[in-house]
């Protein structure tokens, strides 16, 4: 059952703008019945943001305001737009433009190129790695898939930052960004040849949209006063995650006019590795003096019990709210406390909700009215295979665009066939459907999972949808229904399809669901291991709330102590549970162990100490050796294989001119651990466990040679002048 949502009085089909406003609470309100002028809403999770802000657009129109092709709303996603051009359209008012900034953008740049800069505006790249590649290439770096994957959003960071080859290191130093493989003198030479190949190939990337445009705008005051000339109010959501390029490009469009009202969640800023930052949020009314601010703070998405949990989360340890964040207050009816679960590893965790999901989809519970949720993509596969086994049907988030799918493509050309001859013989619904059969659909969902059944699925979207729109606009025949796919497809707002949705945190912020199973809910998945400074700690802080306010009626979550069946149970519960015991029991509190030291006795006999983590998933590190590399013993290594070789080759030698077992040199978990350091100083070296003074200063500097590329053989010869005094030293260290 879902939880009800903001109940309002029904509009009228041509509502006034009394009515608009009647359909509000009055934070809601307050927000639509100032339509002119600069503000800052603060609006919580579930408080209705969307709403508030295409009532105060409507209002606005309604008004006489505003005339509503003067209006830009802004949105960072093109399902978001969508969903926002439905609700105007719903309200009554058309010819809002609604958008994303690279939608926004784009439009002004393939209007004003020919103008500003001569012929027609370039291609844009759907996407930059096979550029990045070649600009590596170029400058013979090798690169795997994934270490492209991770210099093409460095690019992005740079972009968006608006930062050139010049000023790209000293920026990436200070944001202490560490792009694998590379050193910021390194990225900043390819982010200056990864602008040659695109010049080379004609092209211009996703961010080059906003640069270009800043760039038009910023030197062409002529094109600068036509575009303000044509949008005169503008709304931005989602205002926490603007970063500096959207904020500039912003201005730019706003010039020396206030009408702009901005929307956001402080609490909900979960994208700062992008770029984003919500400094634009929190220093609004700095730069707006005369800006009115209104907070809102009911949450008509969650029962009483998530949103308790979810306000004690986003406090933190120190118990107190945040000046600028907002403390939700529950409007709807309660319901089941949520409830912790440990598990042995993340198979039976994985089972274990797809058993409880399997008895809520016999009792009768739609899947789409599910969602698991977890920290990374690759906590997906474990959960597919649950879900399929159970013939559960499931969509993950993030995978094919819903209108790409080809049943969905076929099904539209079918219906625009059909459209020439509709007699309105048949309601509309049951035309939609003998469409869909003919597009090899049927009317009983099919007993089998997998392919067949994620095909079924998609085309029983499409009949429901005509259900919506029938129930909206009863005179709607297929021509019109047509149309709203067409719409639909060009803003990507897809349907919902009956489903567990399988998401990231980060791919459900913006959604919903009646029951949320949060899963990995321990310490090295929330907060994620590599979060490694206190600003990252509260980012994943803020990623937890925003995964437990997506449930409107039952949230679970779940943990497991170990990876794999039989593996030592080394992890805990999130800290983020620290504060939280009160709702979900003792049980959510992360044990912290005490170690006595050797030899008793002082104040420092007994030392807290929090174990190592694994910096793989985050298990505790129970040995010297794994401690020593920071890995547990199911997560596989992360060093070049090439440099661990020339190392134990180098070991090899050292031990054999000594006369001494090689692990008298350096044990394989200390070897392990340089390789995976890669140490460039002898001070770096010095921080790894196992290297201590004295092996410092007898292999110091022939480690250093090997790990910077000299070759083994080099190394071992530039050492033979010292044979004696080493293996003397070498031998000692056996003795």
């Amino acid at each position: 059952m879902s939880q009800p949502a903001q109940p309002s009085p029904a509009l009228p089909a041509h509502p006034s703008a009394d009515a608009v406003l009647a359909a509000l609470d009055p934070e809601q309100r307050e927000v639509a019945a100032s339509p002119l002028g600069p503000m800052c809403v603060l609006a919580g999770a579930g408080t209705g943001k969307t709403r508030a802000i295409t009532h105060r657009i409507a209002y606005g129109v309604l008004s006489g305001a505003y005339q509503p092709q003067r209006v830009l709303a802004v949105t960072f996603t093109a399902r978001a737009a969508g969903e926002m051009r439905t609700r105007l359209r719903d309200l009554g008012v058309g010819g809002v433009q609604a958008r994303t900034f690279h939608a926004a953008a784009l439009r002004q740049l393939h209007y004003f190129w020919p103008q500003a800069i001569g012929g027609a505006a370039p291609e844009v790249m759907s996407h930059k790695a096979p550029a990045v590649a070649q600009a590596a290439a170029s400058l013979r770096l090798q690169f795997d898939r994934t270490g492209i994957r991770d210099l093409a959003a460095e690019v992005e960071w740079a972009k968006v930052n608006m930062l050139t080859p010049e000023t790209y290191a000293a920026a990436a130093t200070a944001a202490r960004r560490e792009p694998p493989g590379i050193d910021p003198t390194g990225m900043a030479r390819l982010l200056e040849v990864y602008e040659e190949v695109k010049a080379d190939r004609g092209v211009i990337d996703f961010e080059d949209v906003l640069l270009v445009t800043v760039g038009i705008l910023a030197e062409h005051d002529d094109i600068a006063r036509t575009v303000r000339q044509q949008y005169r109010h503008f709304v931005v959501d989602e205002y926490q995650d603007v970063n500096t390029l959207q904020q500039r490009l912003l201005d730019l469009w706003v010039g020396e006019r206030d009408d702009l009202c901005v929307v956001g969640d402080p609490a909900q800023t979960i994208y700062s590795f992008t770029g984003a930052s919500p400094r634009h949020l929190l220093g609004f009314t700095k730069k707006h003096p005369k800006s009115r601010v209104v907070r809102l703070v009911r949450n008509y998405r969650s029962t009483p019990q998530i949103v308790s949990l979810a306000n004690l989360v986003v406090r933190g340890p120190s118990g107190q709210a945040r000046s600028h964040s907002v403390q939700l207050e529950a409007q709807g009816a309660a319901g089941p406390q949520p409830v912790l679960t440990a598990h042995p590893d993340d198979p039976s965790e994985a089972a274990a909700i797809a058993a409880e999901i399997a008895e809520r989809v016999a009792a009768g519970t739609s899947p789409a009215d599910m969602a698991i949720l977890f920290r990374t993509n690759g906590q997906s596969e474990a959960f597919e295979s649950a879900l399929a086994e159970r013939d559960i049907p499931y969509l993950v988030r993030g995978g094919e665009r819903f209108f790409s799918r080809k049943e969905v493509r076929d099904a539209i050309l079918l219906m625009r066939g059909a459209a020439r001859s509709d007699d309105a013989s048949k309601p509309l619904p049951e035309l939609v459907r003998d469409v869909l059969v003919g597009a090899g659909w049927t009317r009983e969902a099919p007993s089998s999972g997998g392919a067949a059944r994620e095909r079924w699925e998609s085309l029983a979207a499409l009949a429901a949808l005509s259900d919506d729109l029938v129930a909206t606009h009863p005179e709607a025949r297929l021509p019109q229904f047509v149309r709203e796919l067409d719409e639909r497809a060009s803003a990507q707002h897809a349907p919902t399809v009956q489903g567990v949705t399988l998401a990231s945190l980060h791919a459900a912020k913006g959604l919903e669901w009646d029951t949320v199973f949060l899963a990995g809910c321990s310490d090295g998945f929330l907060p994620i291991t590599m979060a490694d400074t206190a600003e990252a700690i509260e980012e994943e802080r803020r990623l937890m709330y925003v995964g437990m306010t997506r449930a409107r009626r039952e949230l679970r979550l779940s943990w497991s102590g170990a990876r794999t069946p039989g593996a030592r149970a080394t992890r805990r519960p999130s800290r983020f549970l620290d504060g939280t015991t009160s709702i979900l029991g003792d049980g959510a509190r992360a044990q912290r162990k005490s170690t006595r030291t050797v030899g008793g006795g002082g104040r420092n006999s007994l030392k807290p100490s929090l174990p190592a983590k694994c910096r793989g998933c985050g298990a505790e590190l129970t040995t010297a050796a794994q401690r020593k590399t920071g890995r547990c013993d199911e997560c596989p290594p992360s060093y070049n294989e090439a440099t661990f070789e020339r190392l134990r080759e180098w070991r090899l030698a050292t031990a054999r001119a000594a006369s001494v077992p090689a692990f008298v040199v350096f044990t394989d978990a200390t070897l392990t651990a340089i390789a995976e350091a890669e140490p460039t100083s002898e001070s770096d070296l010095s921080r790894i466990s196992g290297v201590g003074a004295r092996k410092l200063g007898l292999y110091g500097a022939q480690v250093l040679a090997v790990l910077g590329g000299t070759d083994v053989a080099e190394v071992v010869a530039g050492a033979a002048d010292g044979d004696a005094e080493t293996a003397s030293a070498t031998t000692e260290l056996v003795d």
